[in-house]
């Protein structure tokens, strides 16, 4: 029997006797674990292969088609000590460029701070709010237009997670949950270890943090669009469907209720 098929009878025999990947036939595979913790979401079966990440084309596509293209794909940072942290992006918010009110970008004005945003698609824009917390975006195709990456699904290095959520928490707390440890942009970037100095890296190209194609498709059904979250007083751009998240998924931030049930009568009434 040719060695890879002798390999993948193997990983196929270990496999049926878990619900998770066997180390061992993984490493044949070429495939690297990450070590770092024995806890990794139960919802992860993504192969860990770096060369399948997401190339520069991904990226340039108009800034709300890459706010739903990015739902689904895997966040990958590696750490100064070579351990990865995984992620299942579920939830995003469009910033259009200059038209849109609510963007830092508005007007068409660049300044020293969103400098990322009128960069190359793929590029990274993070910003600080409240003088301690960071957020962070994908530029698009449109000047000065990114998407803002607002919850992920943890998926590997969730205990490496919590302690960079925990030392970044004043005072004694409780472990924080699963759902917990990314579902808001500023969490995201904690359990991530992401600070301003990921400004204006390509996600393309970047040894420290890529992309990777998500494990399964998804269609219109599973997403919804609806509001931007904390725009205030922004006129019509404030009620703007411009925010979208995996639908029934629990480490999306903020569900819209009203908007999930107009979807179900929708899909009803069409099947009718």
């Amino acid at each position: 029997m040719p060695r890879k098929r002798k390999l993948l009878a193997q990983l196929s025999a270990l496999q049926s006797k878990s619900s998770f990947p066997a180390f061992d036939a993984l490493e044949n595979l070429n495939v690297t674990p990450d070590r770092d913790s024995p806890k990794s979401s139960k919802y992860f079966a993504v192969e860990k292969k770096k060369s399948s990440q997401l190339e520069s084309d991904f990226f340039n596509q108009p800034c709300i088609s890459l706010a739903k293209s990015l739902l689904g794909q895997i966040l990958v940072r590696k750490l100064p000590d070579g351990r990865e942290l995984w992620g299942r992006i579920v939830e995003t918010e469009a910033y259009l460029g200059g038209e849109d009110e609510a963007s830092h970008s508005k007007g068409g004005k660049q300044t020293q701070r969103n400098t990322a945003m009128f960069m190359k698609p793929g590029t990274l824009y993070v910003y600080q709010i409240y003088g301690i917390y960071f957020c962070v975006n994908v530029s698009s195709q449109g000047e000065g237009a990114a998407v803002l990456l607002r919850s992920l699904e943890p998926l590997e290095g969730l205990d490496m997670m919590r302690e960079l959520r925990s030392a970044s928490r004043k005072g004694p707390t409780k472990p924080l949950k699963d759902w917990q440890l990314c579902n808001g942009p500023a969490k995201l970037c904690q359990a991530f270890g992401i600070d301003k100095d990921f400004d204006q890296r390509d996600l393309a190209q970047d040894a420290a943090i890529w992309m990777v194609p998500g494990p399964e498709l998804l269609g219109e059904q599973d997403v919804v669009a609806t509001a931007r979250i904390g725009i205030g007083n922004r006129g019509e751009w404030a009620q703007k469907p411009l925010r979208f998240y995996l639908r029934g998924n629990k480490f999306v931030s903020v569900v819209d209720k009203k908007t999930e049930r107009e979807m179900a009568a929708l899909g009803s009434s069409s099947c009718s």
